[in-house]
């Protein structure tokens, strides 16, 4: 079983994220789960949502607290939150920012693979709003090979119709290539 943090501000769509990855997990043939942790949310305050893909039928249902892959959809939220809680020592965090993955070594105290890609740029270009939570996913995609690009740019088109979900699907297929080819 993989767990799967996200770390996001209240309004960024951290709780789609998570359940894309669910969705995407299982037609890439895995079971998933997704789901949010709820409390004082609002708008622009730190939220986490989090995801499980396994191979096998889950029946845990808690949070996650030692998770395999860490995402963070606003890297300010590095100087405020530990996100690096719990994570596994081969684990790999994803975080949205123009900054290295080098950067973030000096401020993420973990043995883990960092991975940057600029998915609010990217998000601007191709979808015209800096909304970054399905850019994001082509990067997991690609960083972690837990599911295939194909599932994560149909499970977006399933959840966004028309115009909107092409668009985003667009900015998964070019987030993934980014992050593969940066991965050679």
């Amino acid at each position: 079983m993989k767990e799967i943090r996200i770390h996001g501000r209240g309004g960024q769509g951290s709780v789609t994220a998570a359940d894309l990855i669910s969705i995407s997990g299982f037609a890439s043939g895995k079971y998933g789960q997704g789901f949010p942790a709820f409390g004082v949310e609002r708008r622009g305050a730190p939220v986490q949502a989090f995801a499980r893909l396994s191979d096998k039928p889950m029946r845990v249902r808690y949070q996650v607290y030692e998770p395999d892959y860490v995402m963070v959809l606003d890297s300010t939220l590095v100087d405020v939150v530990n996100v690096a809680a719990g994570l596994k020592d081969n684990g790999i965090i994803i975080i949205n920012s123009k900054e290295s993955a080098e950067h973030f070594s000096k401020k993420i105290d973990a043995k883990a693979k960092i991975v940057t890609v600029d998915a609010t740029q990217a998000a601007l270009d191709i979808t015209g709003v800096p909304i970054v939570n399905t850019v994001m996913l082509g990067a997991f995609a690609a960083a972690t090979g837990e599911m295939t690009v194909e599932s994560v740019e149909d499970a977006v088109k399933k959840r966004f119709a028309g115009e909107v979900g092409e668009k985003n699907a667009a900015a998964v297929r070019a987030t993934y290539n980014f992050v593969k080819e940066g991965m050679k």
